[in-house]
C-alpha cells in the first residue's frame, strides 16, 4: 500500500517542497530511504522505528520503501522523521490517508515518540501559503513561529501519538496570525550611559538615520564598543515585512526559542577569528552567516584589523548589493544582507597615536602595516569614519549624562520617514543605499556646498565612492535637520566624517576655507 504526503527541506534560508512517498511491500523487513538523503535523514529509520514502538504502534514486518522527491535534490536535517512515521502508519492502514493532501508535515522524533523542535518553521509556513496548503503539523515549540504568518492553520504537536490524533480529526489548530506580537522591544543599552563623545554620538545618530556604515577610530578604552552596542536602541522598530524577513533568517539558523516574530533589530558581533564562510555563510548544507543573521540590524566588527584581510574582503559584495549569493551544484542561493556595518579599530598598533598624554612607540612602517590589514576598497564603503578621542576625567566624573536613546530615536525615525516617502516605499529604502542616479536626483548640494566638496576631493584625494558617500551622508544630515535642500553646513559636516582620509592631526575642510590647493 502507498501513502503520499508533503513536507519540506531547507536550502539556505529557503524552504523547498518535498513529497514523501511510503510504500509497504513484500520482502525482507526494513526501512529503505531513497532520494539523496544525507546522514541525518538515513538515520531517521532507527529513530522512526523506536518512536513507533514506544508510541504503541506496531511496525509492519515487511519491506518499507521511503522515496523523497525531487530525487535530484539532497535532503538534509531531521525534520523528515515525523512525515516518514506518519506515512508508514497511513500506508499500513493505521491512519486515514485522506487528510494528508491538505497538510504539510515536518518535525524531528525522539526515540520515545516526542516531537522535537526544527529549523525553518516560518519559511515552511510561507511555502505552504504559496502552494495553497491549508494546514501544517509541526512541533509545538515551532507552532507560534509558523502561526505568526497569516497563512495555513498550524497544529502544534508534542508527540507522534498527538500527530496521529490530528490526522484522525482531534485537536484544533492555532489561528493564523493570532500570536504575532510575542516579542516586545525590551530594554537595551542606552545612549545616556555614554559620557562625553558628542562628535561620535552625533555620527551614531547620522548612521542610524541613513543606514550608513560607520568606522570608529580611537585608542583603547575610549568607548567605541560602548557606542556601537547602543546603535540598535535608536533604530526604528522593524516593520511587519522586515520582522518576517528577520524571523525567517533566525528560524533557518535555529536561533528562535519559542518566539513568534522577531521584533528587535539584530546585533551581531562575531569574534575576529571567524572564517569567511562564517561571516557570509555557506558550507556543505548552506547556512546563513553573520552578515545575514544581522539582516535589518547591526553587524559590529570590533578590532577590525585583527580579522583576516581575505575574510573581510568577502564582505565587499554583500555590503554593496545587500545580499549574499552562494552557488551550490545547480542552484544559486540568495540570502539577505541589508545591514548597518559598524567597525572599531585603534589608530596604530599600540593605540596611542595622536594622544598628548601617552607617547606612541610605533614606527611609520608599523602604522602603515597595521592599517593595510583593512583593504582600501572596504574602507571606502564606510561613509562615516570618525575619530573617537579619550574621554577626559572631568567628563567621566561630574559631567551630566547625554541624551538618552529615547530622545534620539524619534529624530532618527523622522529622518527615516522622509526617506521612505522620498523613495516611495521601494528602491533603496535608505540614503545609504542610493546609487549614482538617485544621488544626482536627491543629493545635489548648492554652489557653496559643491565648492567645499571639490576642495575636499583635491586635498584628501578621495575616490569616486567616497565622493558619493559624502553626498549620501549630507543628504541624511539634511533630513535630520528637516531641510529639503543640502546646504553648505551639511556638506561640511559630512566631510568631517572622513577621519581616515584626513589622518591624525590632518587638516579639516570648513565653510569659508580657501579654495586653493595646498
Amino acid at each position: 500500500m502507498l501513502a503520499r504526503l508533503r513536507s519540506l527541506t531547507l536550502l539556505g534560508i529557503e524552504a523547498i517542497p518535498l513529497t514523501v512517498e511510503c510504500d509497504i511491500s513484500g520482502g525482507l523487513p526494513g526501512i529503505h530511504t531513497v532520494g539523496l538523503p544525507d546522514a541525518a535523514v538515513r538515520e531517521s529509520a532507527d529513530r522512526v522505528r523506536s518512536a513507533l514502538r514506544n508510541s504503541g504502534f506496531e511496525l509492519p514486518a515487511r519491506r518499507i520503501t521511503i522515496s523523497l522527491a525531487p530525487a535530484d535534490l539532497r535532503k538534509q536535517g531531521s525534520a523528515l522523521d515525523l512525515p516518514i512515521a506518519l506515512g508508514i502508519l497511513a500506508a499500513s492502514g493505521r491512519l486515514p490517508s485522506g487528510r494528508l493532501d491538505g497538510l504539510m508535515i515536518a518535525g524531528e522524533l525522539g526515540l520515545d515518540g516526542a516531537v522535537r523542535p526544527m529549523r525553518g518553521a516560518l519559511p515552511g509556513a510561507i511555502l505552504a501559503r504559496r502552494l495553497g496548503i491549508p494546514g501544517m503539523i509541526l512541533p509545538a515549540d515551532n507552532a507560534r513561529e509558523a502561526a505568526a504568518l497569516a497563512g495555513p492553520a498550524v497544529h502544534g504537536v508534542t508527540t507522534l501519538l498527538g500527530a496521529a490524533q490530528v490526522l484522525q480529526g482531534a485537536g484544533s489548530p492555532i489561528r493564523p496570525g493570532a500570536d504575532a506580537e510575542a516579542e516586545g522591544p525590551g530594554d537595551g543599552p542606552d545612549l545616556s550611559d555614554v559620557r562625553g563623545q558628542s562628535h561620535a554620538r552625533r555620527a551614531l545618530e547620522v548612521a542610524a538615520a541613513g543606514g550608513h556604515h560607520l568606522l570608529f577610530v580611537g585608542p583603547p578604552g575610549c568607548g567605541k564598543t560602548m557606542l556601537a552596542r547602543r546603535l540598535p536602541g535608536i533604530l526604528p522598530p522593524l516593520a511587519p515585512n522586515e520582522a518576517i524577513e528577520v524571523t525567517c533568517v533566525h528560524s533557518a539558523a535555529g536561533l528562535l526559542r519559542g518566539a513568534a516574530l522577531v521584533r528587535r533589530r539584530p546585533f551581531r558581533a562575531p569574534h575576529h577569528t571567524i572564517s569567511g564562510m562564517g561571516l557570509v555563510g555557506g558550507g556543505r548544507g548552506p547556512r546563513p552567516g553573520e552578515v545575514t543573521l544581522a539582516h535589518r540590524g547591526v553587524l559590529f566588527l570590533d578590532e577590525i584589523p585583527e580579522f583576516g584581510r581575505a575574510t573581510l574582503d568577502v564582505l565587499r559584495q554583500p555590503l554593496e548589493e545587500g545580499e549574499v549569493l552562494i552557488t551550490r551544484e545547480n542552484r544559486t542561493l540568495r540570502m539577505p544582507a541589508r545591514v548597518t556595518l559598524v567597525a572599531a579599530m585603534n589608530p596604530c598598533v599600540c593605540g596611542n597615536l595622536g594622544r598628548s598624554d601617552r607617547p606612541c612607540g610605533c614606527t611609520p612602517a608599523m602604522i602603515a602595516h597595521y592599517r593595510q590589514r583593512v583593504s582600501g576598497p572596504l574602507l571606502d564603503r564606510f561613509d562615516l569614519q570618525v575619530s573617537v578621542p579619550p574621554v577626559a576625567a572631568r567628563e567621566l566624573g561630574g559631567a551630566p549624562a547625554g541624551e538618552p536613546s529615547a530622545a534620539v530615536a524619534p529624530r532618527v525615525a523622522a529622518a527615516r520617514a522622509i526617506q521612505s516617502a522620498r523613495f516611495s516605499g521601494s528602491g533603496p529604502g535608505t540614503n545609504a543605499a542610493m546609487g549614482g542616479a538617485l544621488i544626482r536626483r536627491h543629493a545635489v548640494p548648492g554652489p557653496d556646498g559643491r565648492r567645499i566638496l571639490d576642495l575636499a576631493l583635491r586635498r584628501l584625494g578621495l575616490s569616486a565612492r567616497a565622493h558619493d558617500g559624502i553626498l549620501r551622508v549630507a543628504r541624511t544630515i539634511a533630513d535630520l535637520a528637516g531641510s529639503d535642500s543640502i546646504r553648505v553646513e551639511h556638506v561640511a559636516e559630512a566631510v568631517q566624517y572622513r577621519a581616515f582620509d584626513r589622518g591624525p592631526g590632518g587638516e579639516e575642510v570648513r565653510p569659508g576655507a580657501s579654495n586653493r590647493d595646498p
